[in-house]
């Protein structure tokens, strides 16, 4: 049969993560954890709490603190060979989308061997890998219930994405105290990248009526409290609402997928040393234009959502137009974006892109053709 939905992941929502974290040691009987992180995490109070609380029961923990942004293939392997040196037998990752994904692709090597580039292309992820537990400090990238695990090959700084139901987490925890003192910028992109996962789902090949209806729901809940979340870090509330509007989106790359926007961030974002997040907002305005062609109907539907109004008989190309303008308005003037032209990154530059654009993986999700010609086009409106 062909499900349209499927979630493995245990998820809680928690104002507690000590406690919640030690429910969950007990209740798998793990007794060594390994917990991936970076150093910045580890100040954060809550995990300095947590860390007490393990030792307070006597739970051996292995630290690797070695996570960065865009983690390599190198961090994963190495991380792996020292999860079985210490004989750990779970893991917990405690970060953004980069914390996670290395974590998840430590999961993956030391339960069948190898190493994490094997599982790119190569290898299936045949069983699933249990033990890990993701403990997001950002919203966004939806890791924590994705089942993609995205490293950089440190030869060719490319991207690389393992993708497998059965690598995805056994455990998920959402505590928004965690984001609390996340920065403007990093609330702002985050929680635009956790828009264009819902955003690309809803219009990408893959999409059913079940995941539809999922990805409004995580659109209007980043309409409604981002701002707020924005303009005052420590609304609890708008935080919360944020974490669940990222994990649902996170939820729905496994069953919808992400399209052209992604191919553009994926490309752009390395290249020009763009934070991944960014180069989706940068990207969303021009996958809306475009997409509006074949997909008018939901585009117009986002226009909703983004509180846009549209004519009595509107066309395919002024829906697109509306529902594009209105998102800039959003990402600009509502979050207050910084512009894309402070990256000083010409036009000709962009459009060098276009062919790598074009054969990115996601594009094939995409509902046009995305031709070079195409591609050429939404580079012309990135920004």
């Amino acid at each position: 049969m062909d499900f349209k939905l499927e979630q493995k992941v245990k998820v809680s929502v928690t104002h507690e993560l000590s406690t919640t974290i030690l429910e969950i040691l007990k209740e798998k009987e793990y007794k060594k954890p390994m917990i991936a992180t970076g150093t910045f995490q580890l100040e954060m109070p809550m995990v300095k709490a947590l860390l007490k609380t393990l030792e307070e029961n006597k739970i051996e923990v292995c630290i690797y603190d070695k996570v960065v942004s865009d983690p390599s293939t190198d961090l994963v392997n190495t991380g792996a060979s020292l999860f079985v040196e210490n004989g750990c037998d779970s893991i917990i990752g405690i970060g953004g989308g980069s914390a996670i994904d290395t974590a998840r692709g430590i999961n993956i090597v030391r339960t069948l061997g190898g190493k994490i580039e094997d599982y790119v292309i190569e290898k299936e992820v045949p069983i699933f890998c249990d033990g890990l537990i993701a403990v997001p400090t950002t919203s966004g990238t939806g890791s924590e219930l994705s089942n993609a695990a995205v490293v950089t090959d440190i030869h060719t700084h490319e991207k690389l994405a393992v993708l497998s139901d059965n690598a995805v987490s056994e455990y998920a925890v959402l505590c928004p105290e965690l984001t609390v003192t996340m920065p403007k910028g990093l609330t702002i992109s985050t929680g635009l990248d956790a828009f264009a996962h819902a955003m690309e789902g809803y219009t990408s090949n893959l999409s059913s009526p079940i995941t539809d209806a999922i990805c409004e729901k995580v659109m209007y809940l980043i309409v409604k409290y981002l701002p707020n979340a924005v303009k005052n870090g420590e609304d609890l509330e708008a935080r919360e609402r944020m974490m669940v509007a990222a994990a649902l989106a996170g939820w729905m790359l496994n069953n919808a997928g992400t399209h052209v926007g992604h191919s553009l961030a994926h490309v752009i974002g390395p290249e020009y040393k763009i934070p991944h997040g960014a180069a989706c907002a940068y990207a969303l305005p021009g996958t809306m234009l475009y997409t509006a062609s074949v997909k008018a109907k939901k585009i117009k539907e986002i226009g909703y959502i983004l509180g846009a109004k549209f004519p009595e008989n509107a066309t395919d190309s002024e829906i697109g137009k509306i529902t594009s303008e209105k998102f800039k308005w959003f990402r600009d003037e509502v979050l207050g974006m910084e512009s894309f032209s402070k990256l000083n990154i010409t036009k000709e530059e962009l459009l060098s892109n276009a062919k790598k654009v074009s054969e990115e993986r996601f594009a094939g999700n995409s509902p046009m053709p995305i031709t070079e010609e195409l591609a050429e086009k939404l580079l012309k409106e990135i920004g």
